[in-house]
């Protein structure tokens, strides 16, 4: 498809690039990589590569929360790809958009069920459980606990089954009771 392999290096970041874009949202690194290895782009050694190169020269950037390392566009990133995105053939921009519109509840649901703790002192962990949609917080709730195991109990239960917990915690709230 390219000539030289400084070229296949230019297209196959443009395509990075613009799956992070098209994607609207923050992903990890198996995000990426499910993505790019489903659609057949490049293999798996090349976009690891790559993904440092992009986040050396600041087209993109990472920043970990809940114990994973997600990657974003930078604006300096964004404007790479508005500029360059022609470059990507047009028959690979509606296989990956395809791809990622078929997938986004995917995506989303596993991006937007947040937890972490954090000790406090000897006996006080905070525990933060949350869950977003749309860049908006559905739910932000801190806890107290006295111990690692519970706050690692408390998080690994909230990433399974967050949605119900939400609901039985909305229902109570809004439920009347006689007192």
């Amino acid at each position: 498809m390219f000539e030289n392999s400084s070229e296949e290096i230019v297209y196959h970041k443009l395509l990075i690039l613009h799956i992070l874009k098209k994607a609207e949202m923050p992903l990890t690194n198996s995000q990426i990589t499910q993505v790019v290895l489903d659609t057949e782009m490049m293999n798996y050694f090349s976009l690891q590569s790559l993904l440092s190169e992009l986040t050396d020269s600041k087209l993109i950037a990472t920043y970990k929360e809940s114990g994973r390392e997600y990657y974003t566009l930078t604006l300096n990133g964004e404007d790479s790809h508005d500029y360059f995105s022609s470059r990507i053939p047009e028959t690979v921009v509606e296989k990956v958009d395809k791809y990622i519109n078929a997938n986004k509840g995917n995506l989303l649901a596993d991006t937007q069920i947040k937890s972490s703790f954090v000790k406090q002192s000897e006996n006080e962990y905070i525990v933060n459980l949350r869950v977003v949609e749309e860049q908006s917080n559905l739910i932000d709730l801190n806890l107290n606990v006295s111990s690692e195991k519970q706050a690692n109990s408390i998080c690994n239960n909230w990433k399974k089954n967050a949605s119900e917990m939400y609901t039985e915690i909305i229902s109570l709230l809004i439920e009347k009771r006689d007192n």
